[in-house]
């Protein structure tokens, strides 16, 4: 699969159609050697395939919804579809009724013409940073998939969908780095939104208050793309706007490079490829200044009692977690439980702190147009190494520890590709304030072709 942008022009000259474009998807998904069985928990393979005749109708009638109409695209286990059944990746769920209506993304991305080729697999209920689940398999890493490595979380199979072609981009959410976690660990680009700024009504919560619905896919401009369709805005073109303001060749942009918190136990190739991307976006005029924000140090003593998400995952569960404990991966079971060990006044100390902590990374970055740090510290673990429950629960609190950052701040944040080609996934996280949405997409398009590694 090519960009959203490539394809829509390959539709728009005829080069190709939606039924090509599907085929191949579908193609994708039933290869033998491939990962379509665990990557999605179910393919429409009818609808899709009438979608995108309707699609190719429509195009040769010259009355297509938009540009992108025909393009295949996947959705999280998350999202209410029509006649399909939410599970969240879960066995709990899975002899729930169908939904009746579909989510408002889902039916805004329906309204541009994109075709649903189905829906990808998860980490249960979207609890963790690693993308395992023990119910319906994990889909491996496109990276040495010989040695069997994790994909990341929880958006796992959202990403190995876009990574093997089996769609042209993925909508995903993001709660702690749900869509740049895998986007990191599989070689492409993953953006969280202001979380305010993408509907969630029809989508399955694990934290109302750091949920957010964002993309994964092959460049920044299909992020923004989607984030447009998404937010029911023509976000690109908004980004467009204040790509030219800010300038080609970046010269105008400056970037916080967070250390510390964010730099702690880096593996060193992830090291390596950050230093690179720093070099490569100073030598296109980047200005880089040392943003250390002590008061990080703070997160693992303010969230102890599992944060937000053990608070609100713990009081959407708590019934079912006390009547059929045993049909819960017991990974995602033993954080939820968390939860019950907040109080009334722990949750509202805990709205305080974070009312704190954003005024204060706020004033510390004025001047700064975003902050630039690893996406994550390591490269994806093997699946075996997370077998073992302790190294499990290590790996996954080092998975999550930089990209929750942005969903704590309420920011918008994007993770980009920045390892050599051939090399093991690494990814660079920019993070900037809430609702500047369109601004960090600008300054990532330019980022994005600044670190490219020269041919």
């Amino acid at each position: 699969m090519q960009t959203l942008r490539a394809l829509a022009e390959a539709l728009h000259s005829g080069r190709t159609s939606s039924v090509e474009l599907v085929g191949a998807a579908l193609a994708a998904i039933d290869a033998p050697d491939g990962e379509g069985a665990r990557a999605f928990l179910l393919v429409d393979r009818a609808g899709a395939m009438a979608a995108a005749e309707e699609a190719d109708r429509r195009r040769r009638a010259g009355a297509e919804a938009s540009p992108f109409c025909g393009i295949p695209v996947s959705v999280k286990d998350l999202f209410d579809v029509r006649g399909q059944v939410t599970r969240a990746g879960s066995r709990l769920l899975e002899d729930h009724a169908p939904a009746t209506v579909d989510a408002v993304v889902v039916e805004r991305l329906r309204n541009a013409g994109l075709v649903l080729i189905g829906r990808t697999n998860m980490t249960e209920f979207a609890y963790s940073g690693l993308g395992l689940n023990p119910h319906y398999g994990t889909p491996l890493n496109p990276w040495q998939r010989n040695v069997g490595r994790i994909p990341g979380g929880s958006s796992s199979g959202a990403a190995v969908s876009v990574a093997d072609g089996m769609a042209a981009a993925a909508i995903g959410t993001d709660t702690g780095g749900s869509c740049r976690i895998p986007a990191a660990m599989c070689g492409i680009v993953g953006f969280k939104p202001t979380a305010s700024r993408i509907p969630r009504q029809g989508v399955l919560p694990l934290s109302e208050t750091l949920d957010s619905v964002g993309p994964l896919a092959r460049s920044v401009d299909c992020c923004a793309i989607l984030h447009g369709i998404m937010g029911g805005s023509d976000g690109f073109a908004a980004a467009r706007r204040k790509l030219s303001q800010l300038g080609p060749d970046l010269d105008s942009a400056t970037l916080g490079v967070l250390g510390r918190y964010a730099t702690d136990d880096v593996e060193a190739p992830v090291a390596a490829a950050f230093e690179q991307a720093l070099r490569r976006l100073q030598k296109h005029g980047v200005k880089l200044v040392d943003v250390p924000l002590p008061e990080l140090e703070r997160l693992p003593e303010i969230n102890a009692k599992g944060g937000f998400a053990a608070a609100e995952a713990f009081a959407w569960h708590r019934r079912d977690l006390a009547e059929h404990p045993e049909l819960y991966d017991p990974q995602v079971r033993s954080r939820m439980v968390l939860g019950a060990q907040q109080s009334a006044a722990d949750y509202i100390d805990l709205m305080r702190q974070r009312r704190d902590f954003i005024a204060t990374a706020m004033a510390a970055m004025r001047g700064i147009d975003a902050l630039i740090y690893p996406t994550v510290p390591m490269l994806a673990p093997r699946l075996a190494d997370c077998q073992d429950d302790d190294e499990y629960q290590r790996l996954n609190r080092l998975a999550l520890r930089n990209p929750s950052l942005a969903n704590f701040l309420d920011a918008c944040a994007i993770s980009l590709p920045v390892h050599e080609p051939g090399s093991a996934p690494v990814g660079v996280n920019l993070l900037a304030r809430g609702n500047e949405d369109e601004t960090l997409l600008a300054l990532a398009a330019s980022a994005e072709a600044a670190l490219r590694p020269p041919i």
